[in-house]
């Protein structure tokens, strides 16, 4: 084994750790207090801001504190339609209007949400991306259960307690416009962090990647290794189920 490859430097950090200068801060729902849970509070839209690194736009939101006599400042993930001044209502007796946050319980069958809680409390895990969302498809009174179609076409089963965003997140339509030139990429990927011009493993020399080196730019070995193949090593398609194309007719897991 030659050099420390790339993919062992990007864990120690150095030249690889992520941009976050001008970032605005974290997108989260309003921590879950009495108020959400037994009524509503009403907030006041004061901007809507880009976030570098970021595909989607953010919304600051300004809150009353429901205990005490001050201003309550949050990041909300903006959904589309939203705009300053707008007023946003969070908890159980709000109503199922763009912006919103209500529980899964209180959403009817079909509803579109956003930034959606994977477990209570966490102020929101899912369907966060531009132009995401996901979508309410049956509620189970008796457990207290919410199935939802999240973005990748998955459906996962979710307490009905767990917060959404009623909406699609803005900023849709992102990749549609081609890049067109390396310049726009590299300036996309400056703000997030260094990855990008990304070098393929069988264009460098043996020492610097398992799959380098040879008369022509080829593999060598089979591109699959195992889970606990040693760092160094491990590259290409790592404990994988199945290679190669995606052949015949979708599958019924798909389909379900």
């Amino acid at each position: 084994m030659g050099r420390v490859i790339r993919s062992q430097r990007k864990g120690r950090g150095s030249i690889f750790r992520s941009h976050t200068k001008h970032r605005k801060g974290p997108a989260k729902l309003r921590i879950p207090d009495y108020a959400e849970r037994h009524g509503y509070l009403k907030g006041v839209v004061k901007e809507v801001i880009h976030d570098p690194g970021r595909g989607a736009p953010l919304a600051r939101v300004v809150f009353r504190d429901p205990y005490k006599y001050r201003l309550r400042q949050e990041l909300f993930i903006a959904t589309e339609g939203m705009y300053t001044g707008q007023f946003v209502y969070c908890g159980k007796k709000a109503q199922l209007t763009v912006g919103n946050v209500l529980p899964l319980s209180c959403m009817p069958e079909g509803a579109i949400v956003c930034n959606l809680e994977e477990k209570l409390g966490d102020r929101g895990k899912l369907a966060r991306a531009s132009g995401n969302y996901a979508t309410v498809i049956a509620h189970n009174s008796e457990t207290k259960k919410t199935r939802v179609k999240l973005p990748s076409g998955a459906k996962k089963l979710l307490s009905s307690a767990n917060r959404a965003q009623v909406g699609i997140v803005a900023g849709g339509g992102r990749i549609d416009k081609p890049m067109l030139k390396a310049g726009t990429a590299y300036h996309k990927y400056k703000v997030k962090r260094k990855c990008w011009p990304r070098v393929r493993g069988v264009a460098m020399n043996p020492v610097e990647h398992p799959f380098g080196g040879g008369n022509h730019q080829h593999i060598g070995t089979p591109s699959t290794v195992k889970r606990s193949t040693p760092p160094g090593r491990k590259v290409g398609l790592i404990a994988a189920r199945r290679t190669g194309r995606l052949r015949g007719g979708i599958s019924k897991k798909m389909q379900e």
